[in-house]
Order: C-alpha cells, then sequence, then structure tokens
C-alpha cells in the first residue's frame, strides 16, 4: 500500500508547478530584486506577479500584500506591529480561547508588556460567543484577533459579523484574523469582513515552507518589528525570498484557479470519512467543524499518539492536534475549551485533507480504524 498522508492541516505537498517557478528562480532569475540591474528587475517581477495574485484572489490592492517568513511573523507582525503603533493610546485586546499558538504566546508577550488580553468563550463546536465579543469591547480596546478556521477542530468563525460588531462599536480598534488554515480552501475577502490585517501561510496551500504574507489594510496604524535595508516599503526589512514567493503567488494562482474544482471535493472526502467513522468505529466522537479539509474524532480509551503510531505503521499519517506543539505534548486549548473531559481530549486525533486526497484513501483508513481501534482497546484493558 502507498502511503496516506491525512496531515495536511500541519504541511501539504507542493504542486509540481511550484516547484517548477522555485527552481526556475535559482537557476536563472536568482538576483536581488534591490539590485539595478537586469537580474534584479527580472526577480523582481515575479514579487509583482505573486502580490498581483494574492491580491486578485482576496479582492484588494496588491500595495496592501506584504511577504514574510510564514504565518508566526505574519500574526507576530500583526500582533506585536500594532501594539506598539497604538500603546499610547490603547491596549486592550481580545482574542479567544483557542487560537494558534502563534497568537497565543504572542500575546502572553504583549501581556507581559503591559497590554491587558482577554480571552472570549466558545460554545462546543468551537464557535466565539458574540455576546460575549460585545461585552468584552472597551474604550480602550486596541485590536480584535479572532482567526477564521480553527487548526486542531476546524471551526469556521463568524468573521463577517465580527467584523460588523467592532467597527460598529469603534471604527478605531483594529480586526485582525489568522486565516493560515482558511486560506486556499475557501474565500478570504477582508473588505467584506471590515478586516484590516489577514494572516497566510504558503505551506498550507501546497505552496513552499518559509514564507506567507500579511494583509495590511491601507492606512492601517502598525509598526515594523524588523529593521533593516526598507525592504517592502519599510514594513518588513530584509531580501525578499524571492523563490518563496514565486512559489507562493503560484500555488494561491492554482488553489483559487486551475485547482479550484478539486478544492471544493476536499469537503467531500472528508464528510465520507466522518459517515463511516461514526457508523462503523464504536465509541468515538467527532469533534469537526464546518472547515471542508479538517476532521478531528476522539477515541476514548486510548492515548491518541498510540494510534496516531498504530496508523503510522500502515502508513497511514495523521496528527494529535497542531503540529506546531506536536514535538511538546500538552493540553490542547482548543479541544478543552469546546468542553471535551480529560479521557476525550487525551484520546484526539485529526485528519486533514488536500487536493490530492481520494475517497478510496478515506476508505483504507477506515478499515485500518476498525482493525487498530478495538484491539488496542483490548490491549490496554489488559
Amino acid at each position: 500500500m502507498s502511503e496516506i498522508y491525512f496531515d495536511n492541516g500541519a504541511t501539504t505537498m507542493p504542486f509540481p508547478e511550484v516547484r517548477a517557478i522555485m527552481q526556475e528562480t535559482m537557476e536563472a532569475e536568482y538576483g536581488n530584486p534591490s539590485s539595478m540591474h537586469r537580474k534584479g528587475f527580472h526577480a523582481e517581477e515575479y514579487l509583482r506577479y505573486a502580490s498581483e495574485v494574492i491580491a486578485k484572489t482576496m479582492k484588494v490592492d496588491p500595495k496592501e500584500i506584504f511577504f514574510t517568513s510564514g504565518g508566526t511573523e505574519a500574526n507576530n507582525l500583526a500582533l506585536i506591529g500594532t501594539a506598539y503603533a497604538m500603546r499610547r493610546e490603547r491596549k486592550h485586546i481580545i482574542t479567544s480561547c483557542i487560537e494558534h499558538a502563534s497568537i497565543y504566546n504572542t500575546l502572553s508577550f504583549l501581556e507581559r508588556e503591559g497590554f491587558e488580553v482577554t480571552y472570549l468563550p466558545v460554545d462546543e463546536k468551537g464557535i466565539v460567543s458574540l455576546d460575549a465579543l460585545k461585552e468584552a469591547l472597551r474604550e480602550d480596546t486596541m485590536m480584535v484577533s479572532i482567526m477564521r478556521v480553527n487548526n486542531e477542530i476546524g471551526s469556521v468563525q463568524p468573521v463577517e459579523e465580527i467584523g460588523k460588531i467592532v467597527k460598529a462599536y469603534d471604527p478605531k480598534i483594529l480586526f485582525h484574523t489568522d486565516c493560515i488554515q482558511a486560506y486556499g480552501k475557501m474565500d478570504c475577502l477582508p473588505k467584506r469582513w471590515k478586516a484590516d490585517l489577514v494572516s497566510v501561510s504558503g505551506h498550507k496551500i501546497h505552496g513552499p515552507k518559509g514564507i506567507g504574507f500579511l494583509y495590511i489594510k491601507n492606512g492601517t496604524k502598525i509598526k515594523p518589528i524588523l529593521w533593516g535595508g526598507n525592504q517592502q516599503k519599510g514594513m518588513r526589512s530584509g531580501t525578499e525570498n524571492v523563490p518563496g514567493i514565486a512559489g507562493l503567488g503560484k500555488a494561491a494562482e492554482l488553489m483559487y484557479g486551475e485547482k479550484k474544482d478539486q478544492v471544493e471535493k476536499i469537503g467531500l472526502v472528508k464528510e465520507h470519512f466522518i459517515k463511516r467513522v461514526l457508523a462503523e468505529v464504536d465509541n468515538v466522537k467527532d469533534n469537526s467543524g464546518e472547515a471542508p479539509h479538517i476532521a478531528s474524532i476522539s477515541f476514548p480509551g486510548l492515548r491518541s499518539e498510540v494510534l496516531l503510531h498504530a496508523l503510522e505503521d500502515k502508513e497511514i499519517y495523521v496528527s494529535s492536534g497542531s503540529a506546531c506543539s506536536s514535538n511538546h505534548p500538552a493540553v490542547s486549548g482548543t479541544l478543552k475549551g469546546i468542553g471535551l473531559t480529560k479521557e476525550y481530549y487525551e484520546s484526539t486525533l485529526r485528519f486533514s485533507f488536500s487536493v490530492y486526497n481520494t475517497i478510496e484513501e478515506a476508505d483504507i483508513c477506515v478499515e485500518a480504524l476498525k482493525e487498530l481501534v478495538p484491539a488496542l482497546r483490548m490491549f490496554k484493558r489488559r
């Protein structure tokens, strides 16, 4: 049996077209985009291409796209950059209790810097309470940061409603959304959401690792957090990663273009998989949100790591949570946030799908679970 990769929430296989354009920039068009000669001009053309492609997918101005080293840096720039720009006026930030570590840990840093953070609760489906948001807004609120799609369970936040609530209360409050798990799989439209800042990562959409971008609405009050040669209008200094940016642009072009039909089929694989698991594997719980590519299933009576490695032995690759914390086991804030007890959150696996996955692969995985889950539970009882 060939391997089955159901860990696309952690990273995805780059498209062949992505690898090709990256190789082109490394072998032929390897100039520095800041250089004034022809090689530099040709390298700069790749940056312009990627900015225009991405801007078109989001219906924004290409000048509002700033490339970063990935989603983590994009989130750091959004939070720290705006906090430092507005710290004399406001020091209150609102977020949810199920954000990614690159949000949560950045906000923990800002708390140590004297900022105050309110963490909104979510319901059993992982959806933020809009009433709690309304109650949390204050005169000194500087930013609301709520992710579009949760990376562990795939809950989809009502960001359009959140944006309306925030801006109706005070148009000066900035709205940031982490779209790292959403971009490429669904529409990401900052103008419609009234979002000032949107973070995206390349390697979640079959692009390269080490590249991402931050959408910054024109006129947003924000300071850079890296200083140097004033590339990207001084917002993100450092020689641009031309191969990564070109690869990201190509991945975005494909996900919202040629691959769009395949993207729409991802949800069918997920739905088929969940339906069979619930019907054919005893004593399981589905925690999955509405995102088309993420399924979260609890297998009480088993440690998630044990089942993960049993599947790995069959060359089926899944995850026990966020890849960012997988090497440092800890209780998932997301799974606790939706009210799971220890028996359930310690037995949860994430199955995340991509355009490369098929119904047949989902069936093979279900058959493996039907074999492994009862056997491992029996072994544990012994």
